[in-house]
Order: C-alpha cells, then sequence, then structure tokens
C-alpha cells in the first residue's frame, strides 16, 4: 500500500461520486496517490471482481420498475433482482431500477440484456452481415473487421454492454456490479419489456 495518506476533502469527494465505503476509497486512493479518475478506475475494478463472487448467488427478492415516456408514448418494464428485501427496499436499489427504465427508453435498440442472452442464430446472421460488409477489405483483415463491427453492435442491443446514460465513460454492466458491491449482494437485470405506441 502506498504511504500516501487522501485528504479529507478528496475522501469526501470520492465517497460522493461512487458510493463506496469509506475505507475502500481511502486505500484507493492511496494506491492512486491521490488521483481520483484512477482511485475511481480502481474501485470499479475491485467493486467488479466483488460483484463477480456474488454471481451465482440467488437473486429471488426485487421489484418491478416500470417508467413512461413522452406523453404515454413509450414505456418500459424492469424486473431487477437482489437477494433480499431489506435490499430491494435501499433508496438505492430503487433508484437504479429506475436508471434502468431510463436506460432502455432512452436507447432504442435494446433488444436483450446481455451478450449471452443474443441466440446464436441472430449471432451468426449479424457476423454474416458484417462479413459481407467488409468483402471489399484486404483478406487478412476481414474477420478482424467483422468481428469489431460485431462487438459494436452488441454495444448497441445489449443493455449490459451500452454506455451508462449517467456516465458513458463505464457500461451498465460496470455500473451493475459497483452497484452490487456497494449493497454486498448479487444484483440482477432479469427481463424487460418494452413498448411504443403504434408499434408490435
Amino acid at each position: 500500500m502506498s504511504d500516501y495518506k487522501p485528504s479529507a476533502a478528496d475522501v469526501k469527494l470520492l465517497r460522493e461520486q461512487t458510493s463506496a465505503g469509506m475505507m475502500d476509497v481511502r486505500d484507493a486512493l492511496a494506491e492512486a496517490k491521490g488521483d481520483l479518475d484512477a482511485a475511481k478506475k480502481i474501485l470499479r475494478e475491485r467493486g467488479q471482481a466483488k460483484a463477480a463472487k456474488r454471481g451465482g448467488r440467488a437473486t429471488s427478492d426485487g421489484k418491478i420498475a416500470s417508467y413512461i415516456h413522452g406523453g404515454g408514448t413509450k414505456g418500459v418494464l424492469v424486473e431487477i433482482g437482489c437477494e433480499t428485501d431489506f435490499v430491494a427496499n435501499t433508496d438505492g436499489f430503487q433508484a437504479f431500477a429506475k436508471d434502468i427504465c431510463l436506460q432502455i427508453v432512452s436507447s432504442e435498440g435494446t433488444r436483450f440484456i446481455s451478450i449471452a442472452a443474443v441466440p446464436e442464430d441472430v449471432k451468426e446472421a449479424e457476423l454474416e452481415l458484417f462479413r459481407t460488409q467488409a468483402a471489399d477489405k484486404p483478406v487478412e483483415v476481414q474477420a478482424k473487421i467483422a468481428e469489431g463491427r460485431l462487438r459494436k453492435w452488441y454495444g448497441e442491443v445489449c443493455l449490459l454492454e451500452q454506455p451508462y446514460f449517467r456516465d458513458e465513460d463505464i457500461t451498465v454492466e460496470q455500473h451493475r456490479a459497483a452497484l452490487s458491491s456497494e449493497m454486498g449482494e448479487n444484483i440482477e437485470i432479469k427481463r424487460f419489456a418494452s413498448y411504443t405506441l403504434g408499434q408490435e
């Protein structure tokens, strides 16, 4: 651990920005020698690592959140799971559920929760399209171009891969993992339904 001692003002600011615990913030700032951006990155990575360990735990509690937008022309329903009703009733969890609704309603192309949820035939059809589009490029780079376009497509249609609308430096998955770390429970976006007036 670094000998650097973070200031109280920096600790307060980083806690406000990340909602991480006091000791976690102090340790991250010390390791980053006071660099706030580097400390944020450390906190995100640790949050994701902790969340990954919780990933297999059952999320039998939670909330269903809804949002109606544009004078009743668009609507979203989302089911967010967690492990206990205590966490489900916290302001942080409920704010997360509302934000996921806003994320979906503001990103027209959201079709799946994660890359794993995309059916294989859909992946293959998209990849074949991107291969066709790259056919006029040098042979040695065609596959790389097609794979790159597939990754970009995932970032448009898969909720967890999208830039989080409140902080586009992180993905929705990174935001979910940070909240899971903060709450000390597995938090899971389980399913959603999106509606637009006049569309099937």
